[in-house]
Parts: structure tokens; sequence; C-alpha cells
């Protein structure tokens, strides 16, 4: 193997693409966790909806139930 020769202003500049580089990550990141959480509010909002449907059939159904039975 060769040795190179690196000059400080390329190791700086190394240094700070390494950092850019870390940086992106931490945006991605930080974008990844909000869309998470729009997620997370859409996922309840139809979770709490569906549970009301459910709820409203099942009185729907219940009363059907007693109407026939009376008969």
């Amino acid at each position: 193997m060769k040795n190179k020769n690196v000059t400080i202003d390329q190791l700086a500049g190394m240094v700070q693409k390494g950092f850019n580089e870390t940086a992106k990550k931490s945006e991605m990141d930080l974008r990844f966790k909000e869309v998470n959480k729009r997620f997370d509010r859409i996922e309840n909002i139809l979770i709490k909806q569906h549970s009301e449907e459910i709820e409203y059939l099942k009185k729907r159904v219940g009363k059907l139930e007693e109407a026939l039975a009376m008969e």
C-alpha cells in the first residue's frame, strides 16, 4: 500500500464533508419523526371514527333484535 500525503486543508475538507453528511442524516431522522407523528394522528382519528361507527351499529342491531323478538 502506498502512503498518500494529505494536506491539512484536504483533511479539513474531509472532516467538513463528514459533518455535512451527519447533518443530512439528522435532518432526515427529524423528518421521519414528523411523518411518523402525522401517521399516528391519522391512525388515531381513524380508530376513533371506526369505534364510534361500530358502537352506533351495535345499537341499531340491538334495536332490530328487540323489534324482532317482540313479534
